[in-house]
């Protein structure tokens, strides 16, 4: 009898294990398919959705807030393929654009990136003046650097819209990248009274750069604007003096004011400090804008990209133009109000006003530190 219980119990046993032995098998199997399925398509379709830790910590300080996701679309984005690089790459690729098609494609890819994954921020730098000095070229020069993204109009926020709030200021910004500086440009800020309080309000870091004219110059410029939009005011010599004869001058005139630039720049240092400004020669952007655009790229804290071989002078406008990227089918040159003819003014009411001038811009270069010689 317990002969019999023990062959039954072995039976049993033996029967328990081969079917524990086929079901681990049967599992094991379909596993194995089930994982292989999943590798093969991960590799062929679905590279963009997997998310791996990130072997590159550099990734964090370029992007910020993205995850490994976005981090690696965003390396799909600027290499053409879903292959996995850190942002260490990105910095080396743009620190090897150094001017031509080369720079020109990697701003668009900046651009493009910035687009999809950048944030709207409060600008980092302003071009705060002055008008007819030069503004719009140094930041049409300025916009083809890579890690500079800038507000193509003038918003006119810290004289005109300040009530609006910073929320909507900021919403007319272009996306940026963590490692990009957003830009805007507004030639009256240099000379609206309240200006400097407000943007020292939203950042007492902010960069400034101010683009300088000799004054004169700079007057007739503002005065021939005027008179294509308002051909029946008075002449310029009529505003330009409360007496020519006497020679006295009225700086109640806003193109005359304007160029006082030392009672200006005192209201600024009030807020901000000399070495937060930088004063571009509007002169030598015309003879000589790779050496201006340089220290500008300096100033901000830039590679110098931008360079001699970006630009090309036009004789019919009388200035320089970025040379034709790779991209376009025409070069860049300012719109058609810019080089206009000016209006033909006396030599005697000239030196009258270079004389006015003269006391304003000597303390206005020791000041700066700067000789613009202007005399």
């Amino acid at each position: 009898m317990a002969h019999r219980f023990l062959s039954s119990t072995n039976r049993f046993s033996a029967r328990f294990a081969f079917i524990f032995t086929v079901s681990l098998s049967c599992t094991y199997l379909c596993y194995s398919i089930l994982f292989c399925r999943s590798t093969v398509m991960t590799n062929r379709g679905y590279e963009g959705r997997r998310c791996p830790p990130s072997k590159n910590a550099g990734g964090k300080k370029l992007l910020g807030k993205l995850d490994n996701c976005a981090s690696l679309e965003v390396r799909s984005a600027l290499d053409g393929s879903a292959a996995p690089r850190g942002y260490s790459d990105l910095r080396n690729i743009k620190a090897t654009a150094s001017s031509g098609s080369h720079s020109d494609d990697m701003k668009l890819r900046n651009m493009s990136v910035a687009q999809k994954y950048g944030n709207k921020k409060l600008p980092n730098a302003l071009i705060v003046g002055v008008k007819k000095g030069g503004t719009r070229a140094v930041l049409e020069f300025i916009r083809i650097h890579p890690d500079v993204r800038a507000l193509g109009t003038e918003p006119h926020f810290f004289d005109r819209n300040y009530d609006r709030g910073l929320d909507w200021y900021r919403g007319l910004m272009p996306r940026t990248l963590d490692s990009q500086i957003t830009l805007e440009k507004t030639p009256s800020y240099f000379v609206t009274r309240e200006a400097p309080r407000r943007i020292c309000s939203m950042s007492h870091e902010t960069k400034l750069i101010v683009v300088v004219r000799n004054p004169v110059t700079r007057a007739i410029s503002d005065y021939t604007q005027t008179l294509s939009k308002k051909p029946d005011i008075p002449t310029f010599e009529e505003l330009a003096f409360k007496n020519k004869s006497e020679g006295l001058v009225d700086s109640s005139w806003n193109a005359i004011r304007i160029g006082m630039y030392i009672l200006h720049l005192e209201n600024w240092l009030q807020y901000f400090r000399l070495s937060q400004m930088h004063f571009v020669s509007g002169e030598r952007l015309i003879t000589d804008p790779a050496g201006e655009m340089g220290r500008v790229q300096d100033f901000l804290g830039l590679k110098r990209i931008i360079t001699d071989k970006h630009f090309y002078f036009n004789r019919t406008k009388g200035f320089p133009c970025l040379k034709k990227p790779e991209s376009s089918s025409q070069p860049r040159c300012l719109g058609k109000s810019k080089g206009r003819t000016h209006v033909q003014i006396e030599r005697e009411v000239i030196e009258q006003l270079q004389e006015f001038y003269r006391p304003f811009n000597i303390k206005f270069f020791e000041t700066v530190g700067q000789d613009f010689k202007w005399d």
